[in-house]
C-alpha cells in the first residue's frame, strides 16, 4: 500500500512538473484590454517555468513562481485592433481577435442582467441593427464560494462580438451604454457581465469590505464551517420537499391515473365566475395567501385560424403556472418575473370551442395573475383577448412556503465567487444597478452602498474609477397621499452615494412599470449611464444629471428649494403643474403642496401651513407624473428635507 500511494505521488508531482501554461477565463480569443492602463497579463505555470509572451511585435519574458502563478505587466497603450498574442513556455497559446479600447463592469441583480431578449419585442430594430464587432461582452457564470476567494471565473462563451443573434444574452442596460459611447467614441468597449438576479448588495462586498458591519461578518463565518452549510441545505431542502408534496397530494384537481381537471377536460359550467386579471385575495379568496387555484375559460377559434401556429400571452402570474389548451400542456414556468408567452404548435387550436386551463400555484401573497400585462392569443395578426370572465376552484389552500436560505444571497459569496476572479483584469469603471433586494433597509444601505464602491476600488487598485450606478425606478401602486416609503428610502441611500468621488447616478422614476419589478425600458437606462459616463470617465462639458437637491430657504409661509445640476433651467416635464412636492409643519405629517417654478428653484407652499419646515419631492415608491426636470429632459432626484427618520 506504501509503495502505491509513493508511485501515485510521484506520478503526481510528475504531472505537475510538466503542466501546461494556462491563462484565466479572462484572457482569451476575443478580449477587450483596457487603453491608456498597463496591461496585465497573468496565469499559472510550473515554478521556474520560462514564460515568453509576444505582442504588437514586442516580447516580454517571466517565469512561473512558486505559487505556481505568473504575472506580466505590459504598457498601456492605445485604442486598436485587432491583434494577435502569443504565449509560449513548455506549451504555446496563440490569442486571437485582441481589441484595446475601454472595459466595463456590468454588475448588480437582475435588472442589469436583463437580457435583450426578454424585450426583443420592443427592440426588435435594435437587435436586427447590432452588427458592432467592436463591442463585446464576457458573461460571467454564476457561483459563489463561502470559504476562499476563487481564482479564476467560468465563462459562458468567452468574448462575444455584438451581432444580431449573441446580443440577444448582451445586459440590455449594459449594450445601450456600450453602444452609446462606442457610437461617440469609436474605440472598442468591452462589458464584463457579473450579475445575479435577487441579490444584496453585502453578497456582492469582499470579506474586508464587510469589517464594519459585525452582523454580517458573523453570517459569513457560519458559513465557513462545512458542517453548518451541509445542515442549511438539509433543512430547507427537506421544508421546501415537504411542502410541495402536500400541495401535491391535497390538489383536488389532481385526479388519479396521471389526469387532472385540465388533462381530463373537466366540465365547468358548475364552477363559480371571476374576472382576471387579478389576484385571488383581491376577490375569491381573501385568505388563501398560498396554494393551487384551478381557472378555466372558453373561447371561439374561426375555421380560418384553426390550426395554425399561434402565441398565447398570460402575462405575469405569481408564483408558478401550468397551462393546458384542449388538454394538452403547452407552457410551465415557475419565475413570477418571467412573463408567460408559450408557442403554440399547429396541432392545438382546433375550429370553434377550445377550452384553456391555468393552474396557478402561488408560494406566498400575492397569489395570481397580475395586472396590466398582456393576457390574449395573438395568430396571424388577429388577437383574441383572454381578460374578462373566467371559472375558478379552488385546488388547495395552505400556508406560505417555508422560508429558505438562498445562499447565492449571504455575505461576501458573490465577490468571492465573481469579482474577485476579474480584480487583476484593469477596467475602465464599473456600472451597477442593484438595490431592489435592500429596499426594506435604506438606512443600511446608505453605508452599505459607498462601502461597496470603496471596496472594489481598492481591491482592483485602481483607485477612484468611475463608478456609475441606476437610481431605483417606479415600482408598486401609485398611492393617493403621502405616506411612508422602502423604494424612497433606498434612492435617498443611492443619492446619498454621489458624495464619494467620481460616482454619477441615472435617476429612472419615469421609466419603470408600476406593476413589474423589471421594467422594460433599458435602453433609457443605458443613454442616462452613458451621459454620466461622457461626464466622469471621459471628462465632457455636458450636463449628464437631472436637478439635484442642493438646500432650502424659508421666505414667509413658503420654502425655497435650490439644485445643483439644473443644466438650461428647471422645467416641468409636461408644462402642467409640479407634481409629488409634499409639505409639512412638523417634518413627519405632509401634504400635497403647491410647487411653482421661479428664478429657476422651486417654491413650495400650502395654504393652510403658515410656517412650514420640510419638503419632499417624489418620495413614494412610485412617484408616477412626477415631472420636474432641467431643459435637457433629465429628471430630478427624488428628495427630503427633513431628517432621514430613525
Amino acid at each position: 500500500m506504501k509503495k502505491f500511494l509513493l508511485s501515485f505521488i510521484n506520478c503526481f508531482f510528475f504531472f505537475l512538473a510538466f503542466a501546461d501554461v494556462k491563462l484565466p477565463a479572462l484572457v482569451s480569443k476575443g478580449m477587450v484590454l483596457q487603453r491608456d492602463k498597463p496591461i496585465h497579463i497573468w496565469g499559472w505555470a510550473n515554478a521556474g517555468e520560462k514564460i515568453t509572451l509576444t505582442f504588437k511585435g514586442k516580447t516580454y519574458q517571466t517565469e512561473g513562481q512558486a505559487d505556481g502563478r505568473f504575472s506580466l505587466t505590459l504598457p498601456a497603450m492605445e485604442a486598436g485592433g485587432p491583434y494577435q498574442m502569443q504565449l509560449k513556455a513548455k506549451n504555446t497559446i496563440l490569442i486571437d481577435d485582441i481589441l484595446i479600447g475601454d472595459v466595463w463592469i456590468c454588475s448588480g441583480q437582475s435588472n442589469m442582467e436583463f437580457e435583450m431578449f426578454k424585450a426583443q419585442t420592443l427592440y426588435a430594430k435594435e437587435i436586427a441593427a447590432a452588427n458592432y464587432p467592436q463591442i463585446r461582452q464576457f458573461e460571467v457564470v454564476k457561483k459563489f464560494s463561502f470559504t476562499t476567494a476563487l481564482q479564476d471565473v467560468t465563462a459562458t462563451e468567452g468574448w462575444q462580438e455584438a451581432n444580431p443573434q449573441n446580443v440577444l444574452n448582451f445586459t440590455a442596460a449594459g449594450y445601450f451604454f456600450a453602444l452609446e459611447l462606442y457610437q461617440k467614441y469609436k474605440v472598442p468597449i468591452g462589458l464584463i457581465n457579473a450579475t445575479w438576479g435577487g441579490t444584496p448588495a453585502e453578497a456582492w462586498l469582499s470579506e474586508e469590505g464587510l469589517q464594519n458591519f459585525p452582523h454580517f461578518t458573523t453570517t459569513v463565518n457560519q458559513f465557513k464551517s462545512a458542517q453548518y452549510l451541509q445542515e442549511v441545505k438539509n433543512k430547507d431542502q427537506e421544508a421546501t420537499a415537504q411542502w410541495f408534496k402536500n400541495i401535491k397530494e391535497q390538489d383536488k384537481g389532481q385526479l388519479a391515473n396521471g389526469l387532472n381537471w385540465a388533462s381530463a377536460q373537466t366540465h365547468t359550467q358548475d364552477w363559480p365566475s371571476t374576472k382576471l386579471p387579478a389576484f385571488w385575495t383581491e376577490e375569491i379568496f381573501k385568505n388563501v395567501n398560498a396554494g393551487v387555484v384551478w381557472y378555466q375559460r372558453d373561447i371561439e377559434i374561426p375555421a380560418a385560424l384553426a390550426g395554425k401556429k399561434a402565441l398565447l400571452y398570460l402575462g405575469n402570474i405569481y408564483n408558478q403556472d401550468s397551462t393546458w389548451i384542449n388538454g394538452i400542456l403547452v407552457g410551465n414556468t415557475q419565475d413570477k418575473h418571467k412573463p408567460r408567452v408559450y408557442e403554440l404548435a399547429e396541432n392545438i387550436l382546433k375550429p370553434g370551442k377550445n377550452s384553456i386551463f391555468v393552474r396557478a400555484l402561488a408560494v406566498a401573497a400575492p397569489p395570481g395573475f397580475v395586472k396590466d400585462k398582456p393576457y390574449k392569443i395573438e395568430i396571424e395578426g388577429e388577437t383574441i383577448d383572454l381578460t374578462g370572465t373566467w371559472k375558478y376552484q379552488l385546488g388547495v389552500a395552505a400556508k406560505p412556503a417555508p422560508a429558505t436560505t438562498n445562499l447565492a444571497y449571504m455575505p461576501a459569496v458573490l465577490y468571492k465567487g465573481m469579482i474577485a476572479p476579474l480584480t487583476p483584469y484593469p477596467i475602465k469603471g464599473a456600472i451597477w444597478y442593484q438595490g431592489e433586494a435592500n429596499s426594506a433597509r435604506g438606512k443600511e444601505y446608505q453605508q452599505l452602498f459607498p462601502a461597496l464602491i470603496n471596496d472594489w476600488r481598492k481591491q482592483w487598485k485602481q483607485a477612484d474609477f468611475p463608478f456609475l450606478y441606476v437610481q431605483l425606478p417606479n415600482y408598486l401602486a401609485v398611492k393617493p397621499q403621502p405616506s411612508a416609503s422602502n423604494w424612497a428610502e433606498l434612492r435617498e441611500a443611492q443619492l446619498f452615494t454621489l458624495s464619494l468621488p467620481k460616482t454619477g447616478m441615472a435617476v429612472t422614476y419615469d421609466i419603470g412599470e408600476w406593476n413589474d419589478i423589471h421594467p422594460q425600458n433599458k435602453k433609457d437606462v443605458g443613454l442616462r449611464l452613458a451621459l454620466a459616463a461622457q461626464k466622469i470617465a471621459y471628462q465632457e462639458k455636458i450636463v449628464h444629471s437631472g436637478p439635484i437637491y442642493q438646500k432650502m430657504k424659508k421666505k414667509g409661509d413658503k420654502l425655497i428649494l435650490y439644485f445643483t445640476h439644473t443644466g438650461s433651467g428647471l422645467i416641468s416635464k409636461d408644462g402642467k403643474a409640479l407634481r409629488y412636492f409634499a409639505i409639512s409643519a412638523d417634518a413627519q405629517n405632509f401634504v400635497w403642496a403647491n410647487a411653482v417654478i421661479k428664478n429657476n428653484r422651486v417654491e413650495v407652499s400650502h395654504p393652510n401651513i403658515k410656517n412650514p419646515v420640510a419638503v419632499r419631492y417624489a418620495w413614494a415608491d412610485n412617484p408616477e407624473g412626477a415631472n420636474l426636470y432641467n431643459k435637457e429632459g433629465l429628471p430630478a432626484s427624488p428628495f427630503r428635507t427633513d431628517k432621514p427618520l430613525n
